[in-house]
């Protein structure tokens, strides 16, 4: 992944977040507190995405769950400074848990992130590792400071490329700021904001 400096901010609950449900590609909206969320977060990020850490750039995942956190974001951050140009690239979406999606989430995903269990119709891990990876550093190659607004699933991959354990758990609507080591191959670091 290129090492540079990033945003990264997982889209507000959805009714199958709450239900504990597989969402993958479904096309869920967030729910009133997934609003409230995406609210929140917006509100933090106007005090905490400035001088070297301003958001120039978001890019979303084309899901709406993650598309309307990244439009209230945007909206918030307008209200501070200039607007943050707002793009999605289809490499962000969610991974397709085929069968599994609308089904509780279960045993099956620890497997799924090990490499040793895909659910039929689903993409495996590693192709959602290499696909998130592309993504990311098309959205690093861009001008200024980007924030990606994705999903939970993804940002799994994402950690594991950052040589961090993958099958920790984001919280919905939770910023946080990922800054790459200064030795290859040794792990980023995470820096939860609130």
């Amino acid at each position: 992944m290129t090492p540079m400096r990033y945003w990264y901010l997982r889209h507000g609950e959805t009714d199958w977040n709450k239900q504990g449900l597989s969402q993958g590609r479904t096309d869920i909206p967030l729910n009133a507190t997934g609003l409230a969320q995406a609210e929140a977060a917006g509100e933090l990020l106007t005090g905490r995405a400035a001088g070297a850490l301003r958001i120039d750039r978001i890019v979303s995942s084309p899901l709406m769950r993650a598309l309307r956190t990244a439009e209230v974001a945007a909206d918030a951050l307008e209200r501070v400074g200039p607007r943050p140009s707002l793009t999605v690239d289809q490499g962000l979406e969610e991974v397709c848990f085929g069968e599994q999606e609308g089904q509780s989430m279960g045993a099956w995903y620890d497997d799924w992130i090990a490499g040793h269990y895909t659910p039929p119709g689903a993409e495996p891990f590693m192709l959602l590792r290499d696909r998130a990876v592309e993504a990311v550093n098309r959205a690093l190659g861009g001008p200024g400071t980007v924030m990606i607004v994705a999903h939970g699933a993804l940002f799994r991959a994402l950690r594991s490329a950052m040589h961090l354990p993958a099958n920790v758990r984001l919280p919905n609507a939770t910023p946080l700021v990922a800054e790459p080591p200064a030795i290859t191959g040794t792990p980023w670091k995470l820096t939860v904001v609130s």
